[in-house]
């Protein structure tokens, strides 16, 4: 059948055709169970052990074992991805995960999370959004490219297996899926006792799950196509800025997987938003201050590109591999996050972890 698809609509367009799948599942599930890193460092930061760190271990470990399954079965083999077979800067990852974390905290979300709000009607989340993929195209090519390549230079490691964290501690794909399986089945206990709905938590489950969808059906493509295609997953920072420079510098969008993923995203949220009548138009105020949020979007747009993805391509889909350089980034995506948080709240009513 995926021969079929091929031969009838091309590479591309089968990869923006799964790239849209994915994001509507990711989009739909992300908004139902209110995935967001953000928040989860917002109650570890305050010392609590809540609902929204339950949400996000759930499906960070949902994504692991997903993933690490997958290769320990033999369906997919993932040693080519950019992630593991490209040199990766640890320089990077620690400056850019640490902006990243201070720019969601200031902004109420990390990229995905943006997405996910705008399609609700939150207008903050949308110029915030727009703005945070500006930024990420001047520094992936524009005006602040010299200062990030200068940045992730200063500590630069191999691909292969010295960007392998399995390989680096001796570990096997099937010991790290029986792991996240634990650590899945602890998180939804705990999810269970701090009173998430079943319904939330299966939701974020399946935010993980649609990572390792992701991987599976490039990987699939990739296996079957005769032109060599990059293998991939959930990520938004890069495809958001080739969607948005497609959009207003090409009179024809080069179709990828991160192409169909964004709308998807966008449609899945939207959808499950006004199915549960969650829709709604939400401005800046008193209490949400354009500069606040403005400097967020600064800081994660320079942040992603320099720690090699988001908070989602990095922290979930580079961490599901066991790539280092993720791994460290979403260290200090936490890092940053919680610093900034403690920073902020010193003296004052800690904010409340919702978005």
């Amino acid at each position: 059948m995926l021969e079929t698809l091929l031969d009838t609509f091309g590479d591309n367009t089968v990869l923006a055709m799964a790239g849209a799948v994915v994001g509507i599942v990711f989009g739909a599930a992300a908004q139902h169970s209110r995935f967001c890193l953000r928040a989860a460092t917002v109650e570890v930061a305050e010392g609590r052990f809540g609902q929204k760190l339950c949400i996000w271990l759930i499906a960070f470990s949902a994504g692991v074992m997903s993933v690490q399954g997958l290769i320990s079965m033999g369906m997919i083999e993932l040693s080519e991805a950019r992630q593991l077979a490209s040199p990766g800067s640890m320089s990077g990852a620690i400056i850019g995960g640490l902006m990243f974390g201070c720019g969601m905290i200031l902004a109420r979300g990390c990229a995905s999370r943006l997405l996910v709000l705008s399609a609700t009607g939150n207008l903050r989340a949308l110029l915030t959004g727009l703005v945070l993929t500006l930024v990420a195209q001047a520094s992936l090519r524009g005006v602040l490219s010299p200062t990030r390549e200068n940045l992730a230079g200063l500590w630069i490691v191999q691909g292969g297996e010295e960007r392998s964290l399995l390989t680096q501690i001796g570990m096997s794909s099937t010991f790290a899926a029986v792991l996240a399986g634990l650590a899945l089945s602890g998180s939804v206990m705990l999810a269970w006792h701090h009173g998430v709905k079943a319904t939330r938590a299966l939701a974020a489950i399946g935010v993980g799950f649609a990572v390792g969808s992701g991987w599976l059906l490039t990987y699939m493509i990739a296996q079957t196509s005769f032109e060599a295609i990059a293998i991939s997953s959930v990520t938004f920072t890069g495809p958001s800025t080739d969607t948005l420079m497609g959009l207003v510098n090409s009179a024809e969008i080069t179709l990828n997987f991160g192409i169909g993923l964004v709308p998807g995203v966008f449609v899945g949220s939207a959808a499950m938003a006004l199915y549960a009548r969650e829709a709604k138009i939400e401005r800046f105020g008193r209490d949400t201050p354009m500069e606040r949020y403005l400097i967020g979007a600064v800081l994660m747009g320079f942040g992603s590109m320099l720690a090699g993805g988001c908070a989602v391509g990095a922290g979930m889909a580079g961490g599901s591999i066991f790539a280092l350089t993720a791994w460290v980034a979403v260290f200090c995506m936490w890092l940053g996050a919680v610093g900034t948080h403690l920073t902020l709240t010193r003296g004052f009513h800690p904010h409340p972890a919702t978005s």
